[in-house]
């Protein structure tokens, strides 16, 4: 199973982009239920839209964010989504006790990958490769 973490993901999103071609094309080697996301990815990037709508005051600007964020919910209703579950939620606090020492929420996707035995897709190797037992590439090149 592949797994990828935010950065690869928002490539796709970008679609004109010469690496976005590139992983996608590599990407298709695999059975489309074979490459997945987290619903951790799911939340940065509705976060990341939810703030920008909140910060702009004015309703006529507020449109073109809704659109985006209405464009996203499509583009994940297109993906297999894995969630953060007991199990998952075990892991962390496991991961937590050990003192890995990452992002909250890149320790969240570790822990998802971990209990599904995927190869994480990251441009952020220096964090996700400081978790005991995962694997992890970056296939942005």
């Amino acid at each position: 199973m592949i797994l990828l973490d935010t950065d690869h993901l928002s490539l796709l999103q970008a679609r004109d982009a010469p690496v976005a071609f590139a992983l996608q094309a590599r990407l298709e080697a695999f059975p489309p239920d074979d490459v997945v996301t987290t619903v951790i990815t799911m939340e940065e990037q509705m976060r990341g839209w939810l703030a920008l709508i909140h910060r702009v005051t004015d309703a006529q600007r507020q449109v073109a964010y809704y659109e985006r964020l209405l464009g996203l919910v499509a583009f994940f209703a297109e993906w297999k989504v894995l969630p953060f579950d007991q199990r998952a939620a075990v892991t962390f606090e496991h991961l937590r006790q050990q003192q890995v020492r990452i992002g909250t929420m890149d320790l969240k996707i570790a822990a998802i990958a971990l209990g599904h035995n995927a190869l994480v897709l990251s441009g952020n190797l220096r964090d996700f490769q400081q978790v005991p037992g995962l694997n992890v590439e970056d296939w942005r090149q």
